[in-house]
């Protein structure tokens, strides 16, 4: 009979999802508060420590980021300032090369005119003396032809130094009329 009391207090006590039995809410209570001290007592540290290494792990990544990113933007600013005179001394050389460029053209017209100047100076030089060679040429041929004609119209034979003299003299008279 016990038997047959229990199964009706069972079929009576049908457990549903919305049925409360006092046995087991006692049970589940005082589970759970022995499962949350044995965590706090063993587990919580432990993930504690794991959170808070791990969030100080995340401000050192975060300090060396923020480090390396000023650092880098200095590098950046060296870079352009590297750059900047890099650019200002290609400039000045490239100014430079053409102002000496520049110079050495002048100084290269300078010495090509010089050359140039002293070549017709040599050139009217030789002129001058190979026309004064051919005066004196010609004046000598003419004093050999005075002479031998005089001495055809003389008859006789004029070959004395004297007489040469004599008619350079007439012929540079006759220069120095004209």
């Amino acid at each position: 009979m016990l038997h047959a009391v229990l199964l009706a207090l069972q079929e009576e006590h049908t457990p549903g999802p919305l049925s409360v039995d006092p046995g087991l809410m006692i049970w589940t209570i005082i589970v759970f508060v022995a499962l949350l001290l044995i965590l706090r007592r063993f587990a919580w540290p432990a993930i504690l420590g794991a959170v808070e290494a791990r969030e100080q792990a995340l401000e050192q990544q975060l300090a060396e980021a923020e480090r390396s990113r000023a650092e880098a933007a200095k590098l950046l600013a060296e870079h352009k300032q590297l750059m900047g005179e890099a650019k200002a001394q290609a400039h000045a050389i490239v100014v430079e090369a053409r102002q000496l460029a520049e110079k050495e053209r002048a100084v290269a017209m300078e010495k090509t005119k010089q050359e140039q100047e002293e070549l017709l100076q040599r050139a009217r030089r030789e002129i001058a003396t190979e026309r004064d060679r051919a005066v004196a040429d010609l004046r000598r041929e003419a004093v050999d032809l005075s002479l031998g004609a005089a001495s055809k119209l003389i008859g006789e034979r004029l070959s004395s130094d004297t007489d040469r003299k004599i008619v350079a003299e007439y012929l540079a008279s006759l220069d120095a009329g004209r």
